[in-house]
């Protein structure tokens, strides 16, 4: 499969094309067209994309558009919407598409309609969402005023990363708080801010027996029994799962146990039950235009032609950076406070999705397939890592995210927030010309710029579909499934291995290394006890 990519038309050509442009920086580009702008921006759904800031002409875009078709990425795309079996190596449908579909036309799995499935249990939770928030939910008097979600992976980070951002739009009175690290101390500094009688606890865990997940939740179990009762279990717990029967072990009733499929991944799950938290947070109007943003795009995605397509320009242009540049490392810049878990949201997307060596015929592949993403706010990293940006010897493509329109009650520190945005696109493409070579800044570093028109449910949704099907799109080219994790269990499974040594004892069939720390560990915790 490698051998077939890279030896074919369209990656040879842009091999080509890539030495043409090695003596080419931008600032030529920009001078010599000033139509440059017009011609390298799309628009969409809230959002303008512009990628003018990049080492690319017309001729790039034909040789990036001719390798889009020659891997088939349109027809993927067809697969990807119509249900498919496209996650082979789990033998699995993609579906998180259908989870925010807006049409009445059917979705078909194996024949067969998943919509009224769906449709079934988002009027589930609609239901549960008003029955909490008029107080009918728990129905002793008390009214929920602080929401736990209980979760890890992608039911932490798209719940946490959603909330934060659409902070200014939740409800009045209602709190809502993350929990995913096991080692105990972010469960208990959570707790005790609490009150318990007016707390829910939101377990999600497909399997319901996560190891994190259920270890937080079985001490937050302890919690309220402890303070209320066990017969409280049942009024202070909700599970997002498929396994009815742990949860129901667990304490909690199957009325509040609401479910997913396996067509969706974790990393896609916050348009599933999963958004339970964010519904309770903001109410289910404001969920249903995160939805709603992200269908559109998702008709974007589906009918716009390549050349005007926005997730696929995104790939195309990750793809000429990482495999004909060398670029290992992507940065995610966000202008606004209220993004600040967006790198982190987008670290699991892009690398958990392409983080891969194996390509869809089972054979290594031998080029560069994802990148490191990372990122973070935009105004603390000018103070800290934009010097590697600027000055450091890596290239390292950017993105810069900036709402045009400010938080109630700060509008008059927006324009000092978008000037600094601008300029540091602007600085890391022109550069700066000095005689003292510390002063030099080389520029001719790429950067994509999105404008949102405002950072509101609808394009919070947009924003983060165009990064879902930029992944897609990436792994299309690559041939690689994007949908699978198989690097996340090996850990998990000598984790559980190592956990009966650490409180045995014994540490045999391992390596010396892991051996002596285990003993270590071993001998402190007696020593502490």
């Amino acid at each position: 499969m490698t051998t077939e990519i890279t030896d074919s038309p369209a990656w040879v050509a842009l091999r080509n094309h890539r030495a043409d442009l090695s003596t080419i920086h931008m600032r030529d580009l920009f001078n010599n067209d000033e139509q440059r702008f017009e011609r390298y921006h799309l628009q969409h759904s809230g959002i303008l994309f512009d990628f003018s800031k990049n080492i690319l002409t017309d001729e790039t875009l034909s040789c990036l558009l001719a390798l889009a078709r020659q891997q088939h990425v349109e027809e993927c795309r067809e697969r990807l919407f119509h249900g498919d079996k496209i996650n082979r190596t789990e033998n699995r449908a993609v579906l998180h598409t259908a989870l925010r579909n807006q049409t009445d036309l059917p979705v078909l799995v194996d024949g067969r309609d998943v919509m009224p499935d769906i449709r079934e249990v988002q009027a589930r939770i609609g239901d549960f969402v008003r029955r909490v928030h008029s107080g009918l939910f728990p129905g002793n008097g008390d009214i929920i005023t602080d929401v736990v979600n209980i979760g890890i992976g992608g039911s932490h980070l798209g719940p946490m990363m959603v909330s934060e951002s659409l902070k200014p739009y939740a409800r009045d009175n209602m709190q809502v708080h993350f929990i995913s690290n096991v080692d105990g101390i972010n469960l208990w500094q959570c707790l005790q801010t609490l009150n318990p009688r007016t707390t829910l606890f939101v377990v999600a865990s497909k399997t319901f027996t996560t190891q994190e997940t259920m270890t937080n939740a079985q001490a937050a179990k302890q919690w309220i029994i402890k303070r209320l009762g066990e017969d409280q279990v049942s009024s202070h717990f909700v599970a997002l799962s498929t396994n009815i029967e742990e949860a129901g072990k667990f304490g909690v009733p199957i009325t509040q146990v609401f479910g997913f499929w396996d067509w969706v991944g974790g990393r896609f799950s916050v348009w599933s039950a999963v958004g339970l938290s964010v519904a309770l947070y903001l109410g289910m109007t404001h969920f249903r235009s995160l939805l709603r943003g992200a269908s559109e795009i998702d008709q974007h995605f589906q009918e716009a032609p390549l050349e005007e397509n926005i997730p696929v320009i995104m790939a195309l242009i990750s793809i000429w950076y990482g495999d004909f540049w060398q670029a290992q490392s992507h940065v995610v810049l966000a202008y606004d406070q209220r993004l600040r878990y967006f790198s982190d949201y987008l670290q699991q997307l892009e690398m958990e999705s392409c983080g891969k060596r194996v390509g869809m015929d089972g054979q290594p592949i031998g080029l560069t397939t994802g990148t490191v993403s990372w990122g973070g706010l935009g105004n603390d990293g000018q103070h800290a890592y934009y010097q590697l940006l600027h000055q450091g010897t890596l290239m390292i493509p950017a993105d810069f995210l900036l709402p045009l329109q400010a938080m109630s009650g700060v509008e008059d520190r927006h324009d000092l927030v978008a000037a600094n945005c601008l300029a540091q696109s602007r600085a890391l493409m022109m550069g700066y010309q000095a005689e003292d070579q510390h002063k030099q800044h080389p520029g001719n570093r790429p950067s994509n710029t999105f404008l949102l028109d405002q950072l509101d449910p609808q394009t919070l949704g947009a924003l983060i579909a165009l990064y879902e099907h930029k992944t897609f799109v990436q792994a299309t080219i690559w041939g690689i499934n994007p949908f699978d994790q198989w690097g996340v269990e090996l850990g998990k499974k000598m984790a559980k291995s190592l956990l009966s040594g650490l409180r045995s004892g014994h540490f045999a069939n391992t390596d010396a290394s892991t051996q002596a720390l285990l003993k270590k560990c071993f001998l402190h915790g007696r020593e502490a006890s």
